[in-house]
């Protein structure tokens, strides 16, 4: 499972990035994430989902209760919406949408793990890239392979009504429409490019306002160790894909990452280009976690790699 070691990887997170946990005991003494207090909770906010507006009418919508901390990001233009990602499928997301706004809403994907795709069968539209990874994971998943998701080690409160560790699962969801690379999609007032960045997985897309400067990575770069290590990972596409972004970086305001955090300074992309380079070339050398993993520092991220 690509998730198998996070409580192991708990234990970077609070020593990299100063938070409040002091042991690997567990990731919830890490929360309440500080960041969180720049902003306001939002009356859409229930048991399971927090809801912050982090940017005019961009709100993210938060599972702070579950190991990943996935955030999902909901972009309001005038005429329709965007859901970007749809979290673990634990909690009822469309019921947090649906206070948000009543306009139209077209649900693009990250990525297809199952952390980021839980709620697609919830949306009438899904807009996606179509790789073999993203058809195989559309067909859902389960309980014997995202049972660990829900289990006690993985929550810092109960589940929501109805939702146990022996029948969470993925449920398979369709794809609407299939784009490439380059596709845009403008919800009024607010344009949004879609960009394939393979590496993470073979599916994985960020998404671009290029006006305001604003991008949503996905799993590409979060705040907290970047999980490189899945079998889909393919490290060299995420050099270049690394490379690629980091180009972004000078034009852009504001990062929205998949995990933990909601905001991030664009610079982030740059240093992480620097230092996968340093890995690559083997001039920066890893911690081995004894589990088959590698754990690579730098003084605002770390990077998580296979041990072979």
């Amino acid at each position: 499972m690509k998730y198998r070691y996070l409580l192991w990887a708990a234990a970077f997170i609070s020593v990299s990035f100063d938070l409040s946990a002091q042991t690997t005991g567990s990731f919830c003494d890490s929360l309440p994430r500080a960041q969180y207090a720049d902003y306001d909770l939002h009356s859409a906010s229930n048991e399971w989902f927090q809801v912050y507006e982090v940017a005019p009418q961009i709100f993210a919508i938060y599972e702070p209760w579950q190991w990943q901390e996935v955030i999902s990001y909901l972009i309001i233009g005038k005429s329709t919406a965007v859901l970007f990602d749809t979290g673990n499928g634990m909690g009822d997301i469309k019921a947090v949408t649906d206070q948000l706004t009543d306009k139209p809403i077209a649900v693009v994907n990250s990525h297809a793990h199952i952390d980021h795709v839980g709620g697609n069968y919830q949306f009438d539209k899904i807009v996606s890239v179509a790789t073999d990874f993203t058809i195989d994971r559309a067909k859902g998943r389960g309980n014997a392979f995202v049972r660990e998701e829900a289990s006690a080690a993985a929550l810092c409160k109960s589940l929501p009504k109805g939702v146990t560790e022996d029948n969470h699962h993925i449920k398979p969801f369709e794809i609407h429409d299939v784009v490439k690379s380059g596709h845009k999609i403008d919800i009024g007032g607010r344009v949004l490019e879609l960009i394939s960045v393979p590496g993470h997985t073979p599916d994985s897309i960020v998404m671009i306002d290029r006006a305001s400067g604003y991008m949503w990575t996905g799993d590409t770069y979060y705040y907290g160790p970047i999980w490189l290590y899945a079998p889909e990972t393919d490290l060299e596409a995420y050099q270049e894909t690394i490379n690629f972004l980091a180009g972004f970086a000078p034009n852009l305001k504001t990062l929205f990452p998949a995990h933990n955090v909601p905001k991030a300074d664009p610079a982030e992309l740059i240093k992480v280009r620097d230092g996968f380079k340093a890995i690559r070339s083997g001039e920066k050398q890893g911690v081995n976690s004894g589990a088959g993993q590698v754990v690579y520092e730098f003084p605002t991220f770390s990077i998580l790699m296979r041990s072979d």
